[in-house]
């Protein structure tokens, strides 16, 4: 029963995600990218490590996750807005601090990638009977070196017109899995099975792994950079629509999540929710997995382009796209042959931090010109939050 009303859930999800009044919508397009970036790899991740280690307080957790990450769009958001006013040059200060946020985004790249695709190498041989990280890191290599040969000689226009199919296909399947989790979390409550787990990473010890986890709700930024698309409103909102809806996603699937799954019977892997998922219907399984191939493949090739043309511009060219991408792969095959992809998400979020820091100093220096104080404070506690994230964020297996 469960099979059938997953499968009619990804049915119609992508039906209406493909009718033509949503799929030509300007707001809607603009705000598929951001939200594709924020939900694609950590709705694969998050689950299993929010139950293993914040038990019953894991949908608490990612709320404060997610209310974090809405106060970092807020500054970037404040950013769009003040560049619309103010144009490009805003004093040779912020201008400097502007230059090193988006070589620090082009690096944060470079570590997201190789995040989504090392999950993507775990995830296609999951349900294979050569499910082992060395096999995972034989097909990560495989596939990064795919995506330097296409970039370097043809470019990713062609593979970037996928992007709003391979969207699609991901929120309709990610419909189907709340669907089916509510129905399984419905049987439990109706027979009295729900399971509260105790508290694991208590203090100093929680907080950090939360700090390492904040790649997981990351991508919101993106639409900072669609401007040659999109007027600063249209990106505005759809970056906060996009935050807003990813938000209810995210707390209902960890709140569905939290409570019918013991803590001693999880494996904490990057493909435990394949696992997981396999005792609330048989179907969700291979859905998860299509998903994760092409939601990895997505995003590793979104980040790839975003990284070399950044690296391009903040080197004034002297570094090219090309070389750009083959400095990405050598860091990202070294990172996948040296780390495990717990690793790489803490090194990730610790990437996005110095970002997200870069652009909440800019927003507070923005505000205390205009006197606007209340903002500036906000701003600037944030910048100091992101500077700690950095410093202390830690990977969810220690």
């Amino acid at each position: 029963m469960i099979d059938i009303a997953v499968i009619l859930a990804v049915i119609l999800a992508g039906l209406m995600l493909w009718m033509p009044r949503v799929r030509l919508s300007k707001t809607w397009r603009a705000m598929t990218t951001p939200l594709a970036s924020i939900i694609g790899s950590g709705f694969l991740v998050l689950g299993p490590i929010l139950v293993a280690s914040y038990g019953m307080y894991a949908p608490l957790v990612m709320a404060v996750l997610c209310a974090g990450a809405y106060l970092y769009g807020a500054a970037i958001r404040y950013n769009i807005g003040v560049i619309e006013t103010l144009g490009v040059d805003r004093g040779r200060g912020i201008d400097t601090l502007e230059t090193v946020a988006s070589g620090a985004l082009g690096f944060a790249y470079i570590i997201s990638v190789a995040y989504y695709l090392n999950l993507f190498g775990a995830f296609a041989v999951s349900l294979t009977p050569l499910n082992a990280p060395f096999y995972a890191k034989l097909v990560t290599t495989a596939v990064y070196l795919l995506i330097v040969t296409v970039g370097w000689t043809r470019g990713f226009k062609s593979l970037e017109q996928m992007e709003y199919v391979s969207v699609s296909v991901k929120l309709a399947i990610i419909a189907g899995l709340l669907i089916g989790l509510a129905i399984f979390f419905e049987d439990k409550a109706t027979h009295s099975g729900l399971i509260f787990n105790p508290l694991v990473e208590t203090g100093w010890a929680g907080i950090t792994i939360a700090f390492g986890l904040i790649v997981t709700v990351q991508g919101f930024e993106t639409s900072r950079y669609l401007g040659a698309e999109y007027n600063s409103q249209i990106r505005a909102t759809s970056m906060r629509w996009a935050q807003w809806v990813s938000t209810g996603i995210y707390v209902i699937y960890i709140a569905l999540l939290a409570y019918v799954f013991e803590q001693d019977a999880l494996v904490l892997t990057e493909t435990a929710i394949v696992d997981m998922m396999k005792v609330v219907a048989p179907i969700l399984p291979f859905l998860l997995v299509a998903a994760a191939l092409a939601a990895q493949f997505s995003a590793a090739v979104a980040d790839t382009s975003g990284s070399g043309g950044l690296i391009s511009e903040v080197s004034h060219h002297r570094i090219t796209p090309g070389k750009a991408y083959a400095l990405l792969t050598g860091i990202g095959v070294s990172l996948t042959w040296t780390s495990g992809v717990f690793d790489i998400i803490s090194y990730a979020s610790r990437a996005f931090a110095v970002y997200y820091a870069l652009q909440a100093g800019i927003a507070a220096i923005s505000a205390a010109r205009e006197r606007s104080w209340f903002r500036a404070v906000v701003f600037a506690s944030l910048a100091a939050l992101g500077m700690l994230i950095v410093v202390f964020g830690q990977s969810a297996e220690g």
